[in-house]
């Protein structure tokens, strides 16, 4: 039963708009409106401060896997709490880190992804990453290694190193002068053009599907190209799976489709199915050994955070792997895709969506004024925005990116209950 926060909700409402600062928001728009202050949620639903259920159809920014308040992580992360709540990854070390690596490196099996660095969330999980690539190429005799390549479009994260590889100004200009040394390419023919290859460190890339980029659809076979590109050329591959890890396109990781192993891997989001922050930056064994050495030679990684590997995030991340095999999360996958795939045919019939766009689980919804003739809706009228606030009235949580709806259910919701949310997207679009 949900506790009765409902006398609460002026007081709470008031009080957000005093203190608060919500991330991609402006303010002066948020506090004109009450806000939609969440108190539980169960499964694929959330609940709101005065009841109302909401399908969670964005799985809570692209991190819930199992659903909300899973008995199984719920308890794990309750018996971890009464052990051992933190110590510091600096000089000690736990048994659900250790544990938790080695399975994360059994996932990839028979690959050189050996090693396991925690962290805290995607965008510190990707600046690993690139920070580690450049000591790499300093140890290994080729500082000249200093540039990075991401795509147009991307999105990587907010720190300063993984802002860098952002193909949207929005998230970067203001901060350009602190950046990294970045191209962006439109594609794997750009690429090959770039000049002066050997001085290039390493190629970032959200493998089969870029998010924030309105989830936009790499070509069939791209990443197994830009594999070979990589090896031809002595270039590192970073891949950003910090949205599409942990089943969400219909395998455990998205670069197993085509059969690829990167240099370095980023995950975090549904690394504890969406519990708790934790991130993982897994690399290769000869990498690592680079790194090797005494004292006096400074080869050591200086970089770490207070709460690496913390082990209660460890232990809602060791329970969201043990769900996967206990409930056979990935065997189910195929018919709730199919499902998806079939409830969100009903959308194209209405006259301002364009095709959509879907990997596995993943889905976006583009809006435009006339889609045949490609013309969009000016941005600052925030459609897209608007779309998602009125389907709250059919019990559909989500959000947009400008005129994108994501819709990205969570694994454990049923084909019933996809249905019903896409369902509820078309009785709202039908207000456009």
């Amino acid at each position: 039963m949900l506790p009765n926060f409902t006398a609460d909700a002026t007081s709470l409402a008031t009080l957000d708009h005093q203190h608060l600062w919500h991330p991609f928001t402006q303010q002066q728009e948020w506090v004109k409106k009450d806000p939609l202050i969440i108190v539980s949620g169960k499964g694929a639903f959330l609940d709101d401060i005065h009841g109302k259920k909401y399908f969670d159809g964005n799985s809570s920014i692209w991190t819930n896997i199992h659903g909300h308040a899973h008995p199984h992580i719920v308890a794990a992360i309750a018996e971890q709490a009464s052990r051992l709540d933190h110590t510091s990854f600096l000089g000690t070390t736990h048994p659900k880190a250790i544990i938790l690596a080695e399975r994360l490196v059994k996932l990839f099996p028979g690959s050189p992804l050996s090693r396991v660095f925690f962290s805290d969330n995607g965008s510190t999980a990707i600046e690993v990453a690139l920070k580690m690539t450049l000591q790499y190429w300093q140890l290994t005799g080729h500082p000249e290694r200093q540039r990075f390549v991401s795509f147009t479009s991307s999105y990587h994260g907010d720190t300063a190193g993984a802002a860098s590889l952002s193909g949207k100004n929005i998230f970067s200009e203001r901060f350009a002068k602190i950046h990294f040394p970045v191209e962006q390419v439109t594609d794997l023919s750009m690429l090959e053009r770039l000049p002066h290859p050997q001085t290039i460190a390493a190629i970032v890339i959200e493998p089969l599907i870029q998010g924030v980029a309105g989830m936009r659809l790499w070509p069939k076979g791209m990443l197994r190209d830009l594999r070979s590109f990589c090896d031809r050329l002595g270039i590192l591959l970073i891949l950003d799976e910090v949205m599409t890890g942990f089943g969400r396109t219909g395998k455990m990781f998205a670069c197993q489709h085509e059969g690829v192993i990167p240099d370095f891997i980023a995950l975090a989001k549904g690394l504890t199915g969406g519990a708790l922050p934790l991130a993982a930056t897994m690399t290769r064994e000869k990498i690592y050994e680079a790194f090797l050495g005494t004292v006096e030679e400074q080869k050591t990684f200086y970089y770490g955070h207070s709460y690496t590997a913390n082990p209660i995030a460890c232990a809602a991340a060791l329970a969201s792997l043990e769900i996967f095999e206990e409930e056979s999360v990935l065997e189910k996958l195929p018919k709730k895709i199919e499902c998806f795939s079939h409830s969100l045919k009903k959308l194209e019939s209405l006259p301002h969506v364009a095709p959509i766009r879907q990997c596995g689980l993943i889905a976006g919804i583009e809006l435009m004024q006339e889609p045949h003739a490609s013309i969009s809706y000016r941005w600052h009228d925030q459609v897209g925005a608007e779309i998602c606030y009125k389907a709250r009235h059919h019990g559909l949580l989500t959000r947009p990116i400008l005129d994108t709806i994501v819709f990205m259910p969570p694994l454990c919701a049923t084909e019933e209950e996809i249905s019903n949310a896409v369902e509820g997207l078309f009785l709202t679009l039908q207000t456009l």
